[in-house]
């Protein structure tokens, strides 16, 4: 199965303030099914948009946990800061049927696709 590439995927590498969520993408009969890791985001903090009728773009924030200054840090692994990851679909994506839920910290993504009939044509065989 051939992967269409991401579009400009911002990487942690250009800044360490860039969440970089796990996103796992594919491709069944009837729809392109995304599957985003946002563990602690609300519905609020994510969007999900399509720029320019074919590349779904996926962003959001997550801000650092208000502290009272006499707090102590003992160990802060959670990556906050702001994401965004853009795709750019194929043909065959119903840009305008995007569906997106949110549940138990994973945001789902489906674009249904287009059904597309395979037209046979003979082609008579001449001697």
């Amino acid at each position: 199965m051939a992967m269409i590439p991401a579009v400009n995927e911002p990487s942690v590498k250009e800044d360490p303030a860039f969440m970089h969520p796990k996103i796992d993408w594919r491709e069944t009969q009837d729809a392109h099914i995304f599957k985003v890791d946002v563990p602690g985001l609300t519905k609020e903090e994510v969007k999900v948009e399509v720029e320019d009728g074919r590349i779904l773009r996926i962003s959001g924030e997550r801000t650092p946990e208000k502290v009272g200054k006499h707090d102590k840090w003992h160990r802060v692994e959670r990556s906050v800061g702001k994401f965004f990851r853009r795709f750019r679909l194929p043909e065959n994506a119903k840009m305008d049927q995007v569906k997106a839920t949110l549940e138990s910290g994973v945001l789902t993504v489906i674009i249904p696709k287009e059904k597309k009939e395979r037209k046979v044509k003979t082609i008579p065989v001449s001697s």
